[in-house]
């Protein structure tokens, strides 16, 4: 059974002060603050440190030792936070859209189905702190309504018997960013694809080491040497010259400290 989440420690950790009631606003507020303080990334993948499906393992990493993580250790630790608070989370299993449109394998990512318990709140939300460039606010759970956000547009569409996350493309065409169901999940359902996605070559993870945060002016991402920083639309990118600036890169920016990182595992 996992060990009771410390609440504050874990509202200090993303830097928030506001309510706690389960509403839609404390959700859109949590919900910001950790993409703005949580980086996502794959330092320990690169690294060969094993990550196992252990919720109190992903909160330790995120609260304790002030990390990251890839999705399934951010929405896996997120859950945990708004349970405790009072939300009804659901896990669920997307398979992530390729460049082709076509969906991969199943269980490949981890998302969150939230409700409140508020007698006067009805409506399911989609939760995801951990894909990335995607939305920065929780998005109502239905079919066909399309939400605008300050980085962008954004629907869910029926897809036969599963439902897709679509993000809308400057040409106003629409792009499938993955496709998931809403049977519920336990987290050791993942456990086989959280190895894929740290062992396998066909993991896009094994290939690159990550770190990308959102900010309120739009993103910086590391990869490997190269610094993309969005600022209110325009995109700069510079290639790092060497593995120290590296490292001082992702104290600056991601508020990551190497020492640990790179110290005995």
């Amino acid at each position: 059974m996992p060990h009771r989440l410390d609440v504050p420690a874990y509202l200090n950790r993303i830097g928030y002060k506001g309510p706690l009631t389960p509403s839609g606003e404390t959700l859109r507020l949590l919900h910001l603050h950790h993409l703005y303080t949580v980086p996502f990334e794959n330092l320990d993948i690169a690294l060969g440190r094993p990550i196992v499906m252990d919720s109190d393992a992903f909160v330790h990493k995120i609260v304790e030792q002030s990390r990251g993580g890839f999705c399934y250790e951010l929405n896996g630790a997120f859950a945990r936070l708004l349970t405790e608070i009072g939300f009804r989370v659901t896990l669920l299993a997307a398979r992530v859209a390729r460049e082709d449109g076509v969906a991969g394998a199943e269980f490949a990512h981890l998302a969150l189905r939230v409700d409140s318990e508020m007698p006067c709140i009805r409506q399911p939300w989609l939760v995801d702190v951990g894909f990335g460039d995607c939305f920065l606010e929780p998005l109502l759970l239905e079919a066909g309504v399309e939400q605008t956000q300050a980085n962008g547009r954004f629907r869910i569409a029926q897809a036969g018997s599963s439902l897709q996350l679509e993000k809308q493309q400057p040409d106003a065409s629409w792009k499938t960013e993955y496709l998931f169901t809403l049977q519920p999940r336990q987290l050791l359902d993942f456990a086989e694809m959280c190895g894929f996605h740290q062992t396998s070559p066909e993991s896009y993870f094994t290939h690159q080491r990550i770190c990308s945060m959102a900010t309120p002016t739009g993103r910086i991402t590391l990869r490997d040497r190269n610094l993309t920083v969005t600022r209110n639309r325009l995109r700069r990118t510079r290639t790092l010259r060497s593995e120290t600036e590296w490292q001082t890169t992702l104290r600056r920016h991601f508020g990551l400290n190497p020492e640990p990182l790179f110290g005995a595992a």
